[in-house]
């Protein structure tokens, strides 16, 4: 069964973080990395039991994940949110045995964002990795062609609540 970590890199995102980390269900750890949070954002994310860190001037995201106690990575923006669908094949993915995932690359999900209280038809983006994984987009891990379609979605969210 191969275990999953979140990641999610905040800065005063306390108006929506707890929505967020409900949603991280599926995950064995959440892993925050603060950005120099002022407002409410830490206290919510040690209620949800989430693993706080500084975030490191000049540091890549890679070394961020170096720290998850997992080798999976499953990496969110703190104004997206897992759907039930999404929830769902995480847990199936979890229930698959490590040689059964030792040659998948990488997982994408369809992102749709909020747009005037609809919700656009997204594209994949690459979200869950391996703990090796070295291409990154900022916080993100760079989208890779050859990676897996999971079903289900996140939703990112336009405002706060």
């Amino acid at each position: 069964m191969p275990p999953i970590t979140a990641i999610v890199h905040i800065r005063n995102d306390a108006a929506r973080l707890g929505r967020t980390l409900e949603s991280l269900r599926p995950c064995d750890e959440i892993l925050i990395v603060d950005h120099g949070s002022t407002d409410d954002s830490l206290r919510i994310a040690r209620e949800y039991g989430a693993v706080v860190r500084s975030a490191d001037h000049g540091a890549s995201s890679g070394s961020y994940v170096a720290t998850a106690r997992n080798d999976w990575i499953l990496c969110v923006l703190p104004s997206e949110i897992v759907t039930e669908g999404l929830e769902a094949s995480l847990y199936e993915w979890k229930l698959q045995s490590l040689g059964e995932v030792e040659n998948i690359s990488a997982c994408s999900v369809v992102v749709k964002e909020e747009v005037r209280g609809n919700w656009s038809n997204g594209g994949p983006s690459t979200r869950l990795v391996p703990k090796r994984w070295t291409l990154w987009d900022g916080e993100l891990p760079l989208h890779h062609e050859g990676s897996v379609l999971l079903p289900g979605d996140l939703l990112r969210f336009r405002t706060p609540e």
